[in-house]
């Protein structure tokens, strides 16, 4: 199993915790088998098609999903993936 850490906006989702752990051969598996478990997760990182928002930013190890194979990127038991959604706002 992979460690997912979960950023602070989306730990109400997964109630409270810091970090969760996901079975998957793939950043992919992973995500999908951790939103099947905490769906308030999939609401806010997916899109109805069940994409990830090209505004989720994901790290495997310390390294950019999107620079390595992207959800196709393959992990092992204690990899850890970061999941981090990019934040917009302030002053207009």
């Amino acid at each position: 199993m992979s460690i997912v850490k979960i950023p602070p906006v989306l730990r109400q989702a997964v109630d409270g915790e810091r970090t969760v752990e996901a079975p998957g051969a793939t950043v992919g598996e992973v995500l999908t088998n951790l939103c099947r478990a905490h769906p308030a997760v999939g609401a806010q990182i997916l899109t109805p098609e069940g994409e990830l928002h090209r505004y989720v930013n994901v790290y495997v190890n310390d390294e950019d999903a999107r620079l390595l194979q992207w959800t196709d990127t393959p992990v092992g038991g204690g990899d850890t993936l970061l999941i981090l959604p990019a934040m917009a706002g302030g002053a207009g």
